[in-house]
């Protein structure tokens, strides 16, 4: 046992990772305001994989950046490993990310200066953390990245600069990974083992992620699927595949073109 995962089975977490109530986000005023997100409640379980999708301006970025504390919500409540995400200041909100949360992001982020070991540890630095070099090279290991450590991230393909965020995001222990499009800029054998890397992630550190993603193949990886349109939760379904995904999202995107073309209502199912 590493001490990476001595550390790990220490940090004590709650049974519920995340928690949205009735949260709202309107963009814009009078009649030009989009209604982003309209009362939108969930509840993810600790040490669980969850995709989000939905079609083109159905909420599902927004309900990421909310929810991730990068963004605030006009109503609502969110809770992240029990502990509630207030307003107060944008250090405080800096703070309590850098506690609880882990990003992914399509592009990667990665400090083209810093090495594969120095960007794993950049958050811990940042945050005025220790950076156990034991641990962390521990980490790197286990997302296949022990023999590049002392690499810059132009020496690395595309699937290894994304092993290296999810790395980063693992070091901090957070109690939710989220993964914006992590697949998006990858060729499909990258993608695969980066999406498997994320199922790793849940199974044997205990994670709890959240993949936003359009494509039904990487949804399938996760343990289940929560479907929005128009800013409302529009369904969840368990053991996904990607043809009863991509079935799902069709039948979302005819009903929103349908409410378009109808100037009709927004509503969710």
């Amino acid at each position: 046992m590493t001490m990476f995962d001595r550390a790990r089975r220490r940090t004590s977490r709650t049974a519920e990772a995340l928690r949205l109530v009735s949260v709202s986000k309107v963009y814009g005023t009078g009649d030009g305001a989009v209604t982003a997100l309209d009362g939108v409640t969930l509840s993810l379980p600790t040490g669980s994989f969850t995709a989000v999708m939905g079609p083109s301006g159905s909420g599902k970025s927004t309900l990421l950046q909310c929810a991730a504390g990068l963004d605030r919500p006009d109503r609502g409540q969110i809770l992240v490993d029990g502990e509630e995400m207030r307003g107060g200041s944008e250090a405080e909100l800096t703070k309590f990310r850098r506690d609880r949360i882990g990003f992914v992001f399509q592009q990667y982020n990665l400090l083209p200066t810093l090495t594969v070991e120095e960007n794993a540890s950049l958050p811990l630095r940042l945050a005025g953390r220790k950076a156990d070099r034991e641990s962390i090279r521990a980490v790197l290991t286990q997302v296949g990245l022990g023999e590049r450590l002392g690499h810059l991230p132009d020496e690395l393909s595309g699937g290894q600069r994304q092993r290296v965020a999810i790395a980063r995001a693992l070091v901090t222990r957070p109690a939710v990974i989220f993964a914006d499009e992590p697949t998006g800029a990858l060729d499909t054998r990258s993608a695969r083992d980066v999406l498997s890397l994320l199922r790793e992630t849940v199974r044997v550190h205990g994670s709890t992620v959240v993949l936003v993603t359009h494509d039904p193949v990487a949804a399938s990886y996760a343990d289940s699927v929560l479907f929005l349109a128009d800013g409302r939760l529009a369904g969840r379904l368990s053991a996904p595949t990607a043809e009863a995904v991509a079935e799902r999202m069709t039948h979302l995107g005819d009903e929103a073109a349908g409410r378009r073309a109808d100037n009709g209502p927004l509503m969710g199912v």
